[in-house]
């Protein structure tokens, strides 16, 4: 594993049993996360785009092993994640933490900020009951939020403060490895630009490595270095953010680029209307997934296809560049 290389996956796959029938046998899967390959490296922010129920949370929950992968590697600076146990995996998880998409749900209601963000410190034992506060009043003001703030409960925030909140409880372990899974998308417009500003200003401080989901392209935009493409449960493109939005290669990154609205109205793009439903993951079409919706689909795209490299750092899956 190369010295810059943060987090590697390997054929990360997840599936979800269906049950059925009156003795509830497994009667199918869920391919949620199908064969995922990826490398993170240090300092950057890595995206995952994709329309909802693509996988992009599974993955960074599999990741982390808030779900248990079903098979796969995931490697986290060069130690395998899956094998840890114990202590082992408790350090670990130090260094690798998550910021979910709806801070209310995330915070427990019946806590104080207090509670909530120094819980993490008083289990991996890094404070001194003397130094909490400090520790926490610290935090609090790194993430733009007061003193005051660590005696109310999360109903007592909008819900810019309780995302402000929920990235302190990560920050305060001084992680190197953030999961960012879509944390702007149940804000305001203007709330998310002070968000992705705090995280930008988080991550040139203490030098951190995001892996960021979103299916906002706009926000992907402005933030990236990395952006890979998943659909129904597979990556199908992956490329520098400037080649991405510039030349993107997949006829579904095409299609959700199309989508992506131009502040100037006497720029007009042509948008990409895709036809028909996305196949369920619980049966996924063979071959290309993208196929059935596919404006170019032909005969051999019922075979699987393989990662092409179209130029340096990008890489497509799809017949026509075969």
């Amino acid at each position: 594993m190369e010295s810059n290389v943060i987090l590697r996956t390997e054929s990360l796959t997840k599936y979800f049993p269906v049950k059925g029938g009156l003795l509830q046998k497994i009667v199918g899967y869920v391919k949620a996360v199908d064969g995922v390959s990826l490398d993170v490296k240090k300092g950057e922010i890595f995206g995952i785009a994709g329309e909802s129920g693509c996988g992009k949370t599974t993955l960074g929950r599999a990741v982390l092993r808030l779900i248990e992968p079903t098979s796969g590697k995931v490697l986290f600076e060069g130690r395998d994640v899956l094998a840890l146990k114990g202590k082992a995996l408790e350090d670990l998880r130090r260094n690798m933490q998550i910021v979910f998409q709806d801070p209310f749900s995330s915070l427990h209601p019946r806590k104080m900020v207090k509670d909530i963000i120094g819980e993490p410190l008083i289990i991996h034992g890094l404070v001194e009951k003397s130094e909490l506060r400090n520790r926490l009043i610290e935090i609090l003001e790194l993430v733009g939020l007061q003193e005051e703030h660590l005696y109310r409960f999360p109903h007592e925030f909008s819900g810019g403060q309780r995302q402000r909140i929920a990235i302190a409880r990560a920050m305060n372990l001084r992680p190197k490895f953030l999961i960012l899974d879509e944390p702007t998308s149940a804000l305001d417009v203007s709330v998310q630009a002070t968000v992705l500003n705090l995280l930008w200003k988080l991550k040139e401080q203490f030098g951190l490595t995001y892996l960021y989901i979103t299916h906002d392209l706009a926000v992907m935009e402005y933030l990236c270095d990395r952006v890979a493409v998943m659909y129904l449960g597979k990556i199908v493109e992956l490329a520098e953010k400037k080649d991405l939005f510039a030349n993107p290669a997949h006829p579904y990154t095409q299609a959700l680029l199309s989508a992506i609205p131009v502040p100037n109205p006497e720029v007009t793009r042509e948008k990409i209307i895709l036809k028909g439903e996305v196949p369920s993951p619980f049966n996924p079409p063979k071959g290309c997934r993208f196929r059935p919706r596919c404006q170019y689909a032909m005969k051999v795209c019922e075979d699987e296809p393989r990662f092409i490299e179209i130029g340096p750092g990008h890489s497509v899956v799809c017949h026509k560049y075969d």
